[in-house]
């Protein structure tokens, strides 16, 4: 029988990915836009399916996917067209074998199969079940390596408790077979980061095929280099500075001279460290790290930008926190408005990392003081000293402790809400001199904020009623006070060792609760899931 040659139509979706949010699930709607392409309208015994995932079990995890596939094309193959496997499959097949540039190492199932067929079209003209399900199989590997990330239960087993991207990568195969270019651009459904991260990753891997950059010698005797020192160091720290862009040549020269000192300016822009020409033995030993470690980081936080769905930036007003930046910006429209140094909760009390809508601001507030507390430190200081609540402003409240407003409180002048079970939020605090340190964990878990009055004014911007004279009032005197939320603000705490920034320079971060590694064992151990 003769067959015969028709066009499919094939739906395509406006909106590819869903809006997460931290209250519910919302699930992805469709636009229906009609589209076709090329295809032969022939079906496959579709209880062939199980019989193939029987022959190829280490593809076993994608068959729930690969049955709704051929669910909703009614068994039609979609992989080849008239003249055999069609384009898409082709590029596919490409970018699985290039996986590395978009951070992902892992070994690909049944390669030697696949090699086979994508390197003999010839023999691929005539549609076959086998090849057929194995791209189907193929393109949800590729889509969970790199759109997906691992899955929810191992980021829950690492404590991170913001919601998940939701996405049918069944549905967006559709747009792919009718534009196969649309894999070679910015998925919707991906955090922007994500491809800010894999443009630095592809720059240092050729750093790296070039044989990176060498240690330099740490003389413990020296405290630091100045413009016009001369050392054996200071010709390694040019050579460190030319390999990573800071500086356009290397002299090779031992004096630290003015285009050095241009070089350590913009190293340290981009390190995040305060902006002068004197090198400290903390520069030196963050050059040191090898560009392997900085390939690792770059790569776990690209994995954690998949599970973030890039529809967050759509909201009108979002708080993000970085923990190891111990920075919190407050963007308006998808730009920043507002950057504040944090402190965030010490190696014990780690701050958790989750999602909550913010609803108050609260005014000179009381700080009730949480049982552990209570129990750890404010009965024992007690104890040892009857007058200790008179001395810490603080007073017994319903069989608890809370210490009154004022400028001595811990809590500060002001603390923001976003209601959660981790009892977390954001606050002022008297200790003003923590935020001068480069590494502030120190709190119980909750976030302390630098620039509080600045805060309360962003976010009370456009509220008429509210303006600098009367925060400020409200913060200096009077009782506690309760203003709420004309619209509530996602707040969102996240955890990323590298980042890039608005500027196109990535920023290394301390792994202040060593959470890389564990990531990166599931990343680079598991090999074949």
């Amino acid at each position: 029988m003769k067959k015969k040659i028709t066009p499919i139509l094939l739906i395509t979706f406006t909106f590819l990915f869903v809006l997460v949010s931290c209250k519910k699930k919302i699930e992805s709607q469709p636009a229906i836009v009609p589209a076709t392409i090329n295809t032969i309208e022939v079906a496959f015994d579709s209880t062939q399916i199980k019989t193939f995932f029987q022959k190829y079990p280490d593809l076993i995890s994608y068959q729930a996917e690969v049955e709704e596939l051929y669910r909703k094309h009614q068994s039609h193959y979609i992989w080849f067209d008239k003249d055999g496997l069609n384009e898409f499959s082709g590029l596919l097949y490409n970018k699985v074998n290039n996986l590395s540039s978009e951070g992902v190492e892992t070994v690909i199932p049944y390669k030697e199969k696949f090699d086979a067929i994508y390197s003999n079209p010839e023999n691929n003209k005539k549609a076959n079940v086998d090849t057929e399900l194995l791209s189907s199989s193929l393109y949800f590997f590729y889509a969970r390596k790199v759109y997906s990330g691992i899955d929810n239960q191992k980021t829950n087993d690492l404590e991170w408790f913001l919601p998940r991207k939701k996405q049918s990568y069944v549905h967006f195969l559709d747009s792919l077979l009718v534009d196969p270019s649309l894999i070679n651009k910015e998925e919707k459904g991906v955090l922007k980061q994500y491809y800010l991260l894999k443009d630095v990753l592809q720059k240092y891997q050729k750093i790296e095929k070039k044989g990176g950059w060498d240690t330099i010698t740490l003389n413990p005797k020296v405290k630091s280099y100045v413009p016009g020192d001369s050392a054996t160091a200071i010709a390694q720290i040019r050579k460190y500075l030319f390999v990573t862009d800071a500086i356009s040549s290397d002299s090779k020269s031992m004096v630290y001279d003015e285009e050095l000192a241009a070089g350590v300016l913009n190293f340290k822009k981009s390190s995040g460290n305060a902006i002068n020409k004197t090198i400290l033995p903390e520069h030196i030993k963050y050059m040191n790290v090898p560009i392997s470690q900085r390939i690792k980081t770059i790569m776990v936080n690209m994995e954690r930008c998949r599970w973030i769905s890039n529809d967050i930036t759509k909201s009108k007003e979002l708080i993000v926190v970085n923990i190891p930046a111990f920075e919190l910006t407050f963007f308006r429209d998808g730009k920043p408005e507002l950057h504040s140094r944090v402190v965030v909760g010490k190696t014990m009390n780690k701050t958790v990392i989750f999602s909550a809508p913010m609803k108050y601001i609260v005014f000179r507030p009381y700080w009730n003081v949480p049982t552990s507390i209570l129990k750890k430190e404010i009965l024992p200081a007690i104890e040892k000293n009857p007058n200790y609540l008179a001395q810490h402003n603080m007073e017994w409240n319903n069989n608890s402790v809370r210490q009154k407003p004022g400028t001595s409180n811990s809590l500060g002048l002001v603390k923001f809400l976003f209601p959660n079970s981790n009892d977390i939020y954001l606050h002022d605090t008297p200790s003003k001199s923590l935020f001068n340190r480069d590494t502030r964990a120190f709190s119980h878990g909750c976030i302390r904020v630098a620039k509080p009055r600045e805060l309360a004014a962003a976010i009370m911007k456009y509220d008429t009623k509210w303006n600098a004279e009367k925060i400020n009032a409200k913060m200096d005197s009077g009782d506690e006070y309760w203003y709420t939320l004309k619209n509530k603000i996602p707040v969102y705490i996240g955890y990323f060792t590298s980042w890039v920034g608005d500027d196109g320079i990535i920023r290394f971060y301390d792994d202040v609760y060593k959470r890389d590694d564990k990531l990166a064992s599931i990343l680079f151990e598991n090999k074949v899931k």
